[in-house]
């Protein structure tokens, strides 16, 4: 699977946030980052994709996990490499 649309919301001084951006870069995929606390309509729409204010949230293509850390951020993405499409 090559995710069209990337998108991770963070805070700024979040562990698992930056841990979170490491994985991804270090995997070379691209994405898009929205700062939570500076950008309110980011922090709406967080909140009303995840149902929660806590970050990291990352959303591929419209599939969602909230308040992950790493190792839940590479079983969520393993299972959508695995997904048909």
């Amino acid at each position: 699977m090559k995710p069209k649309n990337v998108r991770l919301f963070i805070k700024p001084y979040c562990g698992w946030c930056h841990e979170a951006i490491d994985w991804l870069d270090d995997r070379g995929i691209q994405y898009e980052t929205l700062d939570v606390i500076s950008d309110p309509v980011a922090r709406r729409e967080m909140l009303e994709l995840s149902g929660q204010t806590l970050a990291p949230v990352i959303d591929v293509d419209g599939e969602i996990l909230a308040d992950f850390d790493t190792d839940q951020l590479e079983v969520f993405w393993n299972k959508l490499s695995q997904a048909p499409g």
